[in-house]
């Protein structure tokens, strides 16, 4: 495993990190395959399963050195049934996280992150909430995800003045999907804020295990209906056309997909999840693959038209009007 910046930062983050979204219930044997690979960087969120994704990962890690970690979670959605129970609020903030502390059995997180613009909170009041938790030593550093370019160029100015650290971003962001590389990155990269890609294997179709008309049972498209979308013949067709790729390069089709995403210079990381240990280690191989110009022309060229590039479809909506 190799290890980059994360932006301006001096913290150093693995090139590959572990989300347990999706994976959280049996990962124990997904999180020390990840640590026996070198990879120090985890993701959760507050949200997560009601909180157990952070309750499962803190038991996973519980042998594990806190300091040679880089703990990340995360606040937007909702936790609860109250009004204030979701968004980027100040109260919202901080019950969010010293539930968040609870539950990972730590007293700081590393990475904090926002994982959806709040239309209706002041970008103000967030930062302010977020600034009183660094002096108080309860985050060291703070993040985005999914957040658009004007989003992004309004909210440093601000975490500057009120001593917030913001470091990170992470947008989704894969060969199909670089919808960030037109503004967010740029913006990012001369903000000193470095990315963490998620969704880099697009939902499992990056992988080449789907077929036209063919859903495995044990696939993600089988438990989580937003890939199932992604499932159109002539894509995967064309992913299909991948595999020479990257037999030639001497790789799977999921770290061609992962060595891709790191290829660009403003991210540091890439998040995956897994659904067994064999696959947290055949990924962590793709950490520190250089792809040629040539393995980089021949993905362009066979994927085409299917990729989404129009920096409009950062997706950061509103919270539903309940809330």
């Amino acid at each position: 495993m190799e290890y980059r910046r994360l932006g301006a930062s001096g913290l150093s983050v693995s090139e590959l990190s572990y989300g347990n979204w999706l994976t959280h219930r049996d990962g124990a044997e997904c999180v020390q395959a990840a640590l026996d690979a070198g990879i120090t960087t985890f993701h959760t969120a507050a949200a997560w399963d009601g909180g157990d994704a952070e309750v499962n990962l803190a038991a996973a890690l519980a042998s594990a050195r806190r300091d040679d970690l880089v703990l990340c979670t995360g606040v937007f959605w909702p936790e609860g049934p109250g009004v204030n129970d979701a968004g980027l609020s100040r109260k919202h903030l901080t019950t969010s996280l010293h539930g968040s502390l609870r539950r990972l059995r730590t007293d700081y997180v590393d990475v904090y992150q926002l994982l959806r613009f709040d239309y209706r909170t002041p970008l103000e009041e967030t930062f302010l909430a977020l600034s009183d938790l660094v002096r108080q030593g309860k985050i060291l550093y703070a993040g985005t995800a999914e957040w658009t370019a004007e989003q992004l160029l309004e909210a440093k100015p601000i975490a500057d003045r009120l001593g917030v650290p913001l470091i990170a971003n992470q947008p989704h962001y894969s060969m199909l999907w670089r919808v960030a590389e037109a503004q967010v990155m740029p913006v990012c990269e001369r903000a000193g804020i470095g990315q963490f890609a998620s969704v880099s294997l697009a939902q499992g179709v990056l992988t080449g295990k789907y077929r036209a008309g063919e859903i495995p049972p044990d696939s993600r498209a089988a438990k989580a209906v937003e890939a199932r979308p992604l499932l159109l013949p002539d894509l995967l067709d064309r992913v299909g056309m991948l595999r020479g790729v990257a037999d030639e390069a001497g790789l799977t089709m999921a770290q061609l997909a992962l060595a891709w995403t790191l290829q660009h210079n403003t991210v540091a990381s890439v998040v995956t999840g897994a659904s067994s240990a064999a696959q947290v280690t055949e990924n962590a191989k793709a950490s520190g693959v250089a792809l040629d110009l040539d393995v980089l022309t021949q993905i362009d060229q066979l994927l085409g038209s299917f990729v989404q590039t129009d920096p409009r479809l950062t997706w950061s909506p509103a919270l539903p009007r309940e809330w």
